[in-house]
């Protein structure tokens, strides 16, 4: 019987519990340095109860950040940042609770900031001291015996793997080739003891614990030899061969075993707390939304008779289509004349429509020396005042705060397939190539490679860093058009 590793965040327990640990050290010392240690912090209701707020902040950032992912494989320096970054957020979600409650002044405020730095230097201190622990005791006791099942092109490799993951070492015993007979041959030092026809036989025969078949094509793996492991009672492994994504993993779909392969993925709980913040978000956008068509519509409609909101189809995630509202900044025919000015489009390749003096927009004109002259519609542009509505499309699920900019139909329509991965997630009001740039990025490439790694590396955190900076570009006005 195969004893299988806790899967993601639980395998990390221990971690959590020490770095829960370690804040309750680090309260005490500066609790104990301010009032003296011959009074008990747990004894002081105020501070219990910080205490208590601290433990449970510290559980539930590393859940939702997922900041335990890779602890033992991380580098001393990423140790080091990820453990400042828990620290920080930990530290900063209690001091936004202490001052939100009507008794933040009894607590010490020398207390309170001296617990950061104590906090920061524990937790690291023991960080390492308890991985190191791990891996030494891993590396020594962890002597499985294993037989890999691979062909002569991976042999290699593959063994340079196991010698390179001293989390997860094994005794590699023997070496079983699928596309050749080299039995009595070695490979990086590993013997190999059977060819594919007579592997069966040898792990009946000797000391195998588990089997890892590990072949370069998957039309080469070698089914009926897993078959006979199974009747045997031994454990094989099936290396997931990389698809070029960033996660895989297996799962049960309609009763059947698959392997699933996807640029990212999110827990329950992380769409859980995104689409809060939309609704959040999306709700103050709403109310600014309707105050600002309150103020500025009949300005728009005097200016430019027509409806004041603007309806535009666009691609949402996956292809979805749907209607995006817009506080009108253009001309109600200014979609008929969009393939007049398709020469000046800054955007070479047609798949986004971008012009540095858009005829379009209420109020602009050209004078009759050339000079362009810009109206309240650029204004509008300049802050972002048009976006609003598009608080409504969050509220009903179509978009989100942050994500990636919704196509037209027509620039959809030119997509390649590595475009196509910017509908991988629900598109967003703001995004990472906006606040990168905004219209001050006209290669679409670029655009592309902004938007697929924000998907491929997305978190809450992320999201969180994206908004704020979108706050101070809009106020600069950097970039937008």
């Amino acid at each position: 019987m195969y004893k299988r590793s806790e899967q993601g965040w639980l395998k990390h327990l221990d971690f959590i519990f020490l770095d829960v640990l370690c804040a309750q050290v680090a309260l005490m010392l500066a609790y104990g340095l301010r009032f003296g240690f011959t009074q008990f912090i747990y004894a002081d209701e105020d501070f219990r109860k910080m205490a208590i707020w601290m433990a449970l902040f510290c559980v539930i950032i590393a859940v939702v950040f997922n900041t335990m992912h890779d602890v033992l494989k991380r580098s001393r320096f990423a140790e080091i940042r990820h453990t400042l970054t828990q620290c920080s957020l930990v530290f900063a979600a209690v001091v936004v609770f202490l001052y939100s409650v009507k008794d933040a002044e009894k607590y010490s405020r020398l207390v309170v900031w001296g617990t950061l730095p104590i906090y920061m230097a524990i937790t690291l201190t023991t960080r390492m001291l308890w991985k190191r622990w791990l891996l030494r005791r891993r590396a020594a006791g962890n002597q499985r015996g294993m037989l890999l099942v691979t062909d002569a092109a991976s042999a290699a490799a593959s063994v340079e793997r196991f010698e390179s993951h001293p989390v997860e070492r094994v005794n590699l015993c023997g070496i079983v080739l699928t596309d050749r007979d080299g039995k009595g041959e070695q490979i990086a030092g590993v013997p190999v003891v059977a060819n594919l026809d007579d592997a069966a036989r040898y792990i009946c025969r000797e000391w195998i614990d588990e089997v890892f078949i590990g072949v370069s094509d998957s039309a080469s793996t070698p089914y009926t030899l897993m078959d006979r492991c199974r009747e045997m009672g031994v454990t094989v492994h099936l290396q997931i061969m990389p698809t070029g994504s960033r996660t895989q993993f297996v799962e049960r779909i309609a009763g059947a075993t698959v392997v699933t392969s996807s640029m990212n993925f999110a827990s329950p709980v992380q769409l859980f707390i995104k689409r809060a913040i939309d609704i959040l978000g999306g709700l103050v956008l709403s109310l600014l939304a309707l105050l600002a068509i309150a103020i500025i519509g009949p300005m728009v409609k005097h200016a430019s008779p027509g409806p004041v909101l603007y309806k535009q189809e666009r691609i949402g995630q996956n292809g979805r289509k749907f209607k995006m509202y817009k506080i009108r900044s253009m001309h109600v025919d200014a979609d008929a004349h969009k393939q007049e000015l398709m020469d000046q489009n800054r955007v070479g390749s047609g798949l986004m429509f971008k012009l540095d003096f858009d005829p379009r927009i209420i109020g602009n004109e050209i004078l009759p020396d050339g000079t362009h002259k810009r109206g309240m519609g650029e204004f509008i542009r300049w802050y972002s005042l048009d976006e609003l509505p598009q608080g409504f499309n969050v509220l009903l699920g179509q978009m989100s705060l942050v994500g990636t900019r919704p196509p037209t139909v027509d620039e959809w329509e030119r997509y390649e397939y590595h475009h196509r991965a910017r509908l991988a997630m629900k598109p967003g009001i703001t995004g990472m190539w906006q606040v990168q740039g905004r219209s001050k990025i006209t290669d679409f490439e670029e655009i592309t490679r902004l938007d697929t790694d924000y998907i491929a590396n997305w978190d809450i955190g992320l999201d969180f860093r994206i908004l704020f900076k979108t706050v101070w570009v809009v106020i600069q006005r950097k970039g937008a058009m």
